[in-house]
């Protein structure tokens, strides 16, 4: 005896066959173009563009670890490329206590936020072609080891870098490739 769970009724397969007859049309409705690379032999440039962009120097630690990480996602090749681009990064970091031991009064945990304010100039022109934003905020432990706080909060500041650098870089990457 078969259950009626997986009784044919006769008419399923063709509401199946109904459901998956408008695939096929939809199919030419989706374009997917990949950012970095090319498909089918045309190349647009993105990667050549992506090297032409110099970073400017950023002030204080925080921004000497963005500006590595930024010229790395931007020209990791190391090629000499003469530049087209200026990136200006400006930063604004604070400290918040977000945890606090209930007994004791001291923090437990802290975060490092970072506000990024980016431009992308033209060597040519001193009007921006893309301005922008990009925030991140990475928490770490606190202890009673002072050192050991003092690190922590040091790779949460190299976590933001690292974050921001791919925020940025992706602004950039998108602006540049719908300019011809």
């Amino acid at each position: 005896m078969s259950s009626p769970r997986f009784a044919d009724t006769g008419t399923s397969w063709l509401l199946r066959l109904a459901a998956l007859a408008p695939l096929p049309l939809l199919a030419g409705c989706i374009t997917v173009q990949p950012l970095y690379g090319s498909w089918g032999g045309t190349d647009d440039g993105l990667a050549d563009k992506l090297q032409a962009v110099a970073v400017a120097p950023i002030s204080s630690r925080l921004g000497h670890y963005l500006g590595d990480d930024l010229i790395i996602a931007l020209n990791g090749t190391g090629a000499q490329v003469p530049a087209k681009y200026h990136l200006i990064v400006t930063i604004q970091e604070t400290s918040q206590t977000p945890l606090i031991d209930t007994v004791t009064g001291i923090p437990t945990g802290s975060s490092v936020v970072t506000t990024a304010n980016y431009q992308l100039v033209p060597v040519a022109g001193p009007e921006p072609i893309l301005k922008g934003r990009a925030f991140v905020a990475a928490s770490y432990d606190r202890t009673s080891a002072r050192f050991a706080d003092v690190r922590a909060a040091r790779d949460a500041e190299i976590r933001d870098a690292r974050v921001l650098a791919d925020q940025i870089r992706t602004q950039v990457a998108a602006e540049l490739a719908t300019r011809t």
